[in-house]
């Protein structure tokens, strides 16, 4: 009689963690499909594309010279400059001018910078092509980097394929990128930011959007396509 009771009360009891388990596991009806934070960047009526549509497009054409933007592109890098402005200039942008910031920000913070998703995926492209990829920043420049280094690590391109990292340096009206752009005959150049497709167009290069995260710290966020130029799809992540 005894094993009896027992075995019954073994029973109530797993039939009793059961309708706990079910009771954390409940979901409301499903009234329609929802939406993701990728899915509303592609609400407006741009020139929108992908990855896969960029190497189609490229099919046929003999290997060529790529560039790319560095933060809110391929990686997002806003953790540092977010400490850096809390250390720098807590009330203003001024720390964007100080060298004390620019050496901390090139030699170590971006170990605590994200490879966005987008930047891989492009990178690892263009390498199955062939292409030669250059990495254009706006940053200033300092004596020693590691930028090189976390970048070719995050985006995992060979060492034998990366190039050194180039600081065009952000003065005031003056687009520093693209004498760089000319120098090394680019033939795309992926960016975030207004300058990045303005520099583009002047040398008649292919300029190609990448969205900016909206939890940037590069405030406000640029209006991507408004030059008609391509912006591709969910690449703020």
């Amino acid at each position: 009689m005894r094993k009896v009771i027992l075995a019954f009360s073994a029973i109530v009891f797993v039939f009793g963690l059961n309708g706990v388990t079910q009771a954390k596991m409940f979901m409301p009806e499903q009234v329609s499909q929802g939406v993701t934070a990728a899915d509303l960047a592609q609400r407006q009526a741009i020139h929108w594309v992908s990855v896969e549509q960029i190497e189609k497009s490229l099919k046929g054409q003999l290997p060529m010279a790529v560039g790319f933007d560095i933060d809110d592109t391929v990686m997002f890098s806003s953790p540092g400059f977010y400490r850096g402005k809390l250390e720098y200039s807590p009330n203003d942008e001024s720390y964007l001018k100080k060298t004390e910031f620019w050496e901390k920000m090139n030699n170590g913070w971006d170990k605590f910078s994200m490879p966005k998703k987008i930047g891989i995926e492009l990178v690892q492209m263009h390498l199955k092509r062939g292409d030669d990829i250059y990495f254009i920043t706006g940053r200033t420049a300092t004596k020693t980097e590691t930028v090189t280094k976390y970048v070719q690590e995050g985006l995992h391109i060979p060492a034998d394929k990366m190039h050194n990292i180039i600081f065009a340096g952000d003065e005031p009206n003056k687009n520093d990128k693209t004498s760089w752009m000319k120098d090394h005959q680019l033939k795309i150049y992926y960016g975030d930011a207004d300058a990045d497709i303005a520099a583009a167009r002047e040398l008649n290069i292919r300029g190609i959007r990448i969205l900016r995260a909206s939890n940037s710290s590069y405030q406000p966020l640029p209006k991507a396509g408004r030059f008609g130029e391509e912006v591709v799809i969910k690449s703020e992540y």
